[in-house]
Formats: structure tokens, C-alpha cells, sequence
């Protein structure tokens, strides 16, 4: 598909990057609105555009942070229909994390899996312990390591 044109893409940037901000700060309402009025910018069908991946997954963010998994799992199943979404690890990250806490260990194996094959432990290393330590239940480590 091709871009967004220039103007609405400064757009969209700009009512993400404030939503980033805004998350960072903790002000997740705020944040959530930054974010839905940059997707509401989005031509349909919206999911077409690499803002949408960004976008849904900021969403998702704000979703984790408020403890709204079945919201999370819905965000970022979507974001991974957009382009590039399919096996980004935050995605996968998060998808994990909310089915954890949904209580569906076998998927929040899964997600979690991918999200270490991704990107490695890395990308747990500002997380919860429990989900890496939840993922060394169910992984053994590379050849010619002692752990994940």
C-alpha cells in the first residue's frame, strides 16, 4: 500500500509522539486520546497503513498498563494483522503477558516464545520477572548456555 501523504503523516506522528509522552508521564487517559485521534486520521481500510501497527500497539500499551488484558489481546491481535505486525516481538510481548494474566498459559507460551526468538531476553528486561521466569518453565536454553 502506499504512504500516507506527507500532511497526514506529521499528523498522525505528532498525535503519537504527545500520546508517547503522555503515556510516559502516566497519564493514561490522556495518552489513550492522543492515540485514538491519531487513528481516527487513518484512511480506511485503516489497517492497510504502518501507523496503524504503531498506533494499535501504543493502544495496547495503555490497555497493559490499566490492567484491561482481554482490551490488550484485542489491540494487538489486530495490530498484527497491519503491515510488518506478524512477528514483532512487542506484539508478541504483550500478546504473552495478556494471556498470562488471562490465565491461558499455552498462548502466553506461545507469545511469549516468540517474543524471546525475536528479540531475545532483552525484551524482558523492563517487564514483570514472572514472565520470564513463567518462559524458563517452558523453554530450554540455547545450545551453550546455562539459562534464557
Amino acid at each position: 500500500m502506499s504512504d500516507l501523504d506527507d500532511f497526514l503523516y506529521e499528523q498522525v506522528t505528532e498525535l503519537s509522539q504527545e500520546g508517547n509522552v503522555l503515556f510516559d508521564d502516566g497519564d493514561l487517559d490522556a495518552a489513550m486520546a492522543k492515540f485514538d485521534a491519531a487513528w481516527g486520521l487513518l484512511p480506511e481500510p485503516k489497517n492497510q497503513w504502518e501507523a496503524a501497527l504503531w498506533l494499535l500497539a501504543a493502544k495496547g500499551d495503555v490497555y497493559f498498563a490499566r490492567q484491561q488484558y482481554a482490551e490488550v489481546v484485542d489491540a494487538m491481535m489486530r495490530a498484527a494483522m497491519c503491515p510488518d505486525g506478524l512477528g514483532n516481538p512487542f506484539i508478541h510481548l504483550r500478546l504473552g503477558q495478556a494471556y498470562w494474566e488471562l490465565g491461558d498459559k499455552s498462548r502466553a507460551g506461545n507469545e511469549l516464545t516468540m517474543a524471546y526468538m525475536a528479540a531475545g531476553a532483552d525484551i524482558f528486561e523492563d517487564e514483570d520477572p514472572k514472565y520470564l521466569d513463567y518462559l524458563k518453565t517452558i523453554l530450554q536454553p540455547p545450545v551453550g548456555q546455562d539459562t534464557l
